[in-house]
């Protein structure tokens, strides 16, 4: 779960909290007063240091009188699958924007290795989302984002001795989902 910061200036902005109320509604044990007015600063800018946790997100969403799920959007990720970032992208372009249902119903018919991912991402993201009182039928996939993994090497022998690398790369799948305003 992650922070949307522009939700929570403009819930800030129509309710009238300050950033310092805003840091006294997050104050906790490990987060004295002065960090947390650095940790608000920095999610308003839209840096996510520290990370912004899911009690830090209700703490806020309570403060500003709104729920957790009208400031958060629900991130799921799957590191290090087989397959490569160049694969990857191209089932990623597919869902990227869509309904979760529909997006889901369409990963389920893909014949893309990376399809089992991204459906497993999705309904990881739709459960937490659900958790904290989310509709379902309202949400959809808001980013989607695939990087370069680590590459597991292995090696062929060859003629006279010699050996050629083989590299098999990985990708790390990172999949968003909020409800549609």
């Amino acid at each position: 779960m992650k922070l949307r910061s522009e939700e929570l200036k403009k819930r800030a902005a129509e309710s009238g909290v300050s950033v310092e109320q805003l840091a006294d509604a997050i104050k906790r044990d490990g987060m004295k007063s002065d960090k947390a007015l650095a940790a608000v600063n920095n999610w308003i800018g839209g840096r996510d240091h520290p990370r912004c946790r899911r009690v830090d997100i209700e703490a806020l969403g309570a403060a500003v009188g709104c729920l957790p799920k009208d400031i958060a959007k629900f991130t799921s990720a799957v590191n290090h699958t087989r397959g490569s970032q160049k694969k990857a992208k191209l089932v990623a372009d597919l869902v990227r924007g869509k309904d979760c249902l529909e997006a889901t119903n369409m990963l389920a018919f893909n014949t893309k290795r990376a399809a089992v991912h991204f459906k497993k991402c999705i309904e990881t993201a739709v459960a937490d989302a659900e958790q904290l009182g989310a509709d379902s039928s309202t949400l959809f996939v808001s980013e989607v984002s695939v990087d370069r993994g680590m590459h597991i090497k292995r090696f062929r022998p060859k003629d006279r001795g010699r050996a050629h690398p083989i590299l098999k790369r990985t990708c790390n799948i990172t999949v968003s989902v909020q409800e549609r305003s």
